[in-house]
């Protein structure tokens, strides 16, 4: 059988604090999973099993182990922060949608849509590029303004 790339001796604390994590459950349940995963590879347990026996797949046990060789314990058992896509309008954009929500209807309407406010805006070049009219959307929902 070959020798684990990514081998994990825990020490006596380590598999003490792993158990406290699991016995308290106060921790996600991916932390959770993860800390059991942690104590099985420490039992030397195979990937396949481990992954059959948490309900996983064998890769989020290699990766797991990978992690826990290269930045050590507690951050093997967080998840890794998610950038998350960039905001579409900043705050002085979003004043500008909401004073512009508030306004008079153009010529012909009773009200402002939202694909009105966003062709607006693109006109006004106020923004850049073409948006959603989902984006105003979630703009005026998050100012709880309202266009009736």
């Amino acid at each position: 059988m070959p020798k684990k790339q990514n081998a994990v001796q825990l020490s006596e604390e380590e598999r003490g604090y792993l158990s406290e994590v699991i016995e308290k459950g106060k921790g996600s349940a991916r932390e959770i999973r993860r800390a059991h995963t942690l104590l099985l590879v420490d039992e030397h347990k195979q990937d396949q099993d481990i992954a059959a026996f948490l309900h996983v797949n064998p890769v989020t046990v290699s990766a797991t182990r990978k992690r826990y060789c290269e930045v050590g314990l507690p951050a093997a058992l967080k998840e890794k922060t998610r950038p998350g896509n960039p905001r579409k309008l900043d705050g002085k954009q979003e004043a500008l949608v909401v004073a512009l929500a508030c306004s008079e209807a153009p010529e012909g309407r009773s009200q402002w849509t939202m694909q009105l406010l966003a062709d607006k805006l693109v006109e006004l070049q106020i923004v850049d590029a073409p948006i959603s009219d989902e984006t105003i959307r979630r703009t005026l929902k998050k100012t709880i303004s309202s266009l009736g």
